[in-house]
């Protein structure tokens, strides 16, 4: 029970940042392209690297403190979902180059940021 909390717990603080975050980019970027879901799904990303690194090769993070973030946090702060209705909202809409422009800008940033966030924890702490 005591996980379950620190995954919600961890959840709501995530889902906020998200919001926060998203209503940034879009009073300050706009709309015609999805640059919140796409720069908090590459966060997300680098940051799963980061944390997953250095709980499986340190004891600098608790398996309840990866839980917490990662499952938790990130799992609400990151969206799969948004990111899915956005690329077919833009289909949808006719902007098929914006459409494939999301759907690879998203694909091959998050690869890039885990790879980033895994190659900082190796950096930081080698195994």
């Amino acid at each position: 029970m005591r996980r379950l909390f620190l995954v919600v717990l961890g959840s709501g603080f995530g889902g906020g940042a998200r919001y926060v975050l998203g209503g940034w980019f879009i009073h300050n970027l706009g709309v015609a392209f999805p640059f919140g879901t796409v720069s908090i799904n590459a966060i997300g990303s680098f940051l799963i690297g980061l944390i997953m690194h250095l709980r499986l090769n340190t004891t600098l993070i608790s398996s309840d403190l990866r839980l917490t973030l990662t499952t938790g946090v990130l799992g609400g702060f990151t969206t799969y979902s948004t990111f899915n209705y956005e690329t077919i909202s833009l289909f949808q809409q006719g902007a098929t180059l914006l459409g494939v422009l999301n759907l690879l800008v998203t694909v091959i940033l998050c690869l890039i940021a885990g790879a980033a966030g895994l190659l900082l924890g190796r950096w930081w702490v080698p195994v």
